[in-house]
């Protein structure tokens, strides 16, 4: 850990998919797994989905060869605080951060991750547009299943799996503590992010989401993806083909996200980032809490 004797923190979140914030320019701060889960822990912590290490990429070792596009690297850590490549819903946050403390302004930015380079967008209006690439769409069938029910699901890659099921009513869903069953289980090998998708009106649709290992969650910027995807096809609005970019609206339980897929298969995410506190860590109890 820090020798200093507090570490500052933020706290913010995106369509209700919640960060832990931690400032560290030069990577000064060592994040232990046991550090990051007990500052995520909701009960005994601060609480999060995650934490967002902020370090500038020339500092760290995994962001040094990204610096010269990308002067900030989020560092971005799940919850348990196992190390992950991306978070949509994260680099949104992220953004939102960087313009508080001052160092970007609205317009366009890169945030360096461990999936590369992503563009940034801060609107005036406050919503972060991010960059997500693109899906790919595996081939053969697939069905999800929830108690007596089964449904085909479309099988979307966004570099993690999804399977997308249409369905009449959101509560089928069933209570998602567990992973909804799939068929065939060589689609899903390491296990699937399930969506179940309602429509709301033209181009505008609705989810719940079970996501691999974490259960029902709040929001899923990946999943929003892959349900915009999953939904364009079902309707004939590959941009691909018409050559004009397909965007859906995707309410998910924490709020709404728009998706938009161009015609060269970027897709695009716009939603929310609201920073609702800062304070400070006691690097104290975070050495008791971790027995680092």
């Amino acid at each position: 850990m820090s020798t200093r004797a507090r570490i500052a923190f933020l706290k913010g979140h995106g369509t209700e998919n919640d960060f832990v914030i931690v400032p560290d320019p030069e990577n000064t701060i060592d994040l232990p797994p046991a550090a990051v889960a007990a500052l995520c822990d909701r009960r005994a912590g601060i609480g999060g989905d995650g934490l967002l290490h902020v370090v500038r990429s020339a500092a760290h070792p995994e962001a040094r060869h990204m610096a010269a596009e990308a002067e900030w690297f989020m560092d971005y850590r799940n919850g348990d605080g196992s190390i992950a490549e991306m978070c949509g819903n994260g680099v949104r946050v992220f953004a939102r951060y960087l313009q508080r403390a001052g160092h970007v302004t609205e317009g366009d930015i890169a945030v360096a991750t461990r999936g590369g380079v992503k563009a940034v967008h801060i609107a005036k209006d406050g919503d972060v547009t991010v960059g997500m690439g693109r899906a790919l769409l595996p081939e053969g069938d697939v069905t999800v299943s929830v108690g007596e029910r089964t449904w085909p699901a479309r099988n979307v890659n966004m570099g993690n799996p999804h399977a997308v099921a249409f369905v009449d009513d959101l509560s089928h869903a069933g209570d998602l503590l567990s992973s909804p069953p799939f068929s065939p289980a060589a689609a899903y090998p390491d296990g699937v992010n399930v969506e179940f998708v309602i429509d709301r009106g033209p181009r505008h649709v609705a989810l719940r989401v079970h996501e691999r290992g974490a259960g029902e969650t709040r929001s899923c910027g990946t999943g929003a993806c892959a349900v915009a995807v999953a939904t364009a096809r079902r309707d004939g609005a590959d941009p691909a083909v018409t050559g004009v970019p397909a965007t859906y609206t995707v309410d998910v339980p924490g709020g709404t996200l728009v998706i938009t897929e161009r015609p060269d298969g970027e897709i695009e995410m716009t939603g929310p980032a609201v920073i609702v506190a800062e304070g400070e860590i006691d690097s104290v109890w975070l050495e008791s809490a971790t027995g680092v």
